[in-house]
């Protein structure tokens, strides 16, 4: 899906002029994202594979040895930990830098735009559903680079409350769409997954509503859906996990697992056995994530 940079209203078109996920082999996805720079290539070069220059926009204090094979390291301030290591892949100057970073590859290229330069990152990756964490962080950081090419200082705000991470994942529309699956025992399961922009136990009170639930109490409205029944409480491990019957046959199971950034992963699951309703189990969990996710917008 490729972004529309003429839509003003949307703060992701602030820094790139597109955006764009496509499925790679293997599973993987590739982000790609492209920015017109009032700079030489030359100048965004130096830029984007100087450690000092990197220091000031990258999310992460960079060692390189700038040559095919060379090793990259990464290294975030006030992690005691040893830092991560990867491999450059290219490193044609003033044209292409790329390299790995734990199982990702970063291309930069850059190519001469009249008296500037267009900078294409295309970000390749496993986790599909962090696509939109890893957009808005990138935007932040190309925002940050155009202002070192300035020569001014570096003020750039972090998409703290998630609004960034929203517009992407409205872009990239894929990302809220549910599936469903064959569970392998003959019956059938609509599954969603989605970055969330709040902690935890931020999207777990919104959920209960402040009403701590028990195995065989009552389900909280928020954990559910029109038209979808929903019986007692089956297992409950706050603020991570929620399950309940909705079907002799099938279960609702609410997921808040380790999530990309901005705060857990949910994956919610509805399963039945095949002939059930799953067109409408879609809609009906779009709709309720969608609400659960605008929420959290506001939240604290």
């Amino acid at each position: 899906m490729t972004a529309h940079p003429n839509d003003s209203s949307d703060p992701a078109d602030e820094s790139f002029a597109s955006s764009s996920l496509s499925a790679e082999s293997g599973g993987r996805t590739a982000l790609r994202m492209e920015r017109r720079l009032a700079h030489p290539p030359q100048r965004v070069w130096e830029a984007i594979t100087r450690p000092a220059n990197l220091a000031r926009w990258f999310p992460s204090e960079v060692s390189v040895d700038l040559r095919p094979g060379g090793e990259i390291g990464f290294h975030f301030p006030g992690d005691s930990g040893p830092g991560m290591t990867g491999k450059v892949t290219d490193a044609d100057e003033p044209r292409l830098f790329a390299f790995t970073w734990s199982e990702d590859h970063l291309s930069w290229e850059i190519t001469p735009d009249g008296d500037g330069s267009r900078l294409t990152l295309v970000h390749t990756f496993g986790d599909r559903f962090g696509a939109a964490s890893f957009a808005s962080g990138w935007q932040v950081c190309v925002t940050a680079l155009a202002q070192v090419l300035a020569g001014g200082p570096v003020d750039v705000e972090q998409d703290r409350r998630g609004t960034l991470h929203e517009a992407y994942l409205a872009r990239f529309g894929e990302l809220t769409r549910g599936r469903v699956e064959e569970t392998g025992d003959g019956g059938l399961r609509v599954r969603f997954e989605r970055q969330l922009v709040r902690p935890a136990e931020t999207v777990w009170s919104q959920l209960t509503g402040g009403v701590e639930p028990l195995t065989g109490s009552p389900v909280p409205p928020g954990f559910t859906a029109d038209n979808v029944p929903a019986g007692p409480v089956t297992d409950v491990r706050a603020p991570r996990l929620l399950a309940y019957a909705w079907h002799p046959e099938g279960e609702v199971r609410w997921e808040l697992g380790t999530g990309t950034g901005h705060g857990p992963r949910l994956v919610l699951t509805q399963t039945g056995p095949r002939g059930f309703d799953t067109d409408g189990a879609l809609v009906a969990w779009r709709a309720r994530v969608e609400e659960l996710a605008a929420g959290l917008l506001d939240a604290e």
